[in-house]
């Protein structure tokens, strides 16, 4: 992965960063890794790219759990976008969105799970001047943001 700050765009210090994934990279462990470690508590991403394969997921009220959408096949990442906050554990938490189109022009979206990179994942991260709060909702079965 390669990374650079595109410098202030304001006076309250938000920062900005493109990220370029390198082949085989797994995009949503690099991006969660790169949040935790530039301490991003609040922010917006999206991605254009291409992966060699990929798990959406469906969110099933009824078990509180993800239904994987397994991806075996080169996509391109037509859309992809989330935001950052900070989970329960005082970690950098991700959650993202793609659609993902195949070769004959259809498409695949869901919640991003994982995708590996191939050959590259292009990403634009917009930090927030406030952080962000995400929470578990036991009542759900899942964490969102809690303003």
């Amino acid at each position: 992965m390669k990374s650079k700050e595109l410098g202030d765009t304001n006076p309250w210090s938000e920062r900005n960063w493109v990220l370029v994934l390198d082949e085989g990279e797994e995009a949503f462990d690099a991006m969660s890794r790169f949040a935790q470690e530039n301490e991003i508590a609040g922010a917006s991403l999206t991605a254009i790219g291409a992966f060699r394969s990929a798990t959406l997921g469906f969110f099933d009220f009824a078990t509180k759990k993800y239904k994987e959408i397994p991806v075996d096949s080169q996509t391109e990442v037509l859309s992809a976008i989330g935001d950052v906050a900070v989970g329960d554990d005082g970690k950098a938490s991700l959650h993202l969105h793609a659609v993902l189109g195949f070769e004959d022009g259809s498409t695949k979206g869901g919640h991003f799970i994982r995708g590996v990179v191939h050959p590259t994942l292009e990403i634009i991260i917009r930090e927030s001047a406030v952080g962000f709060r995400r929470r578990k909702r036991d009542d759900l079965g899942i964490a969102l943001i809690d303003l």
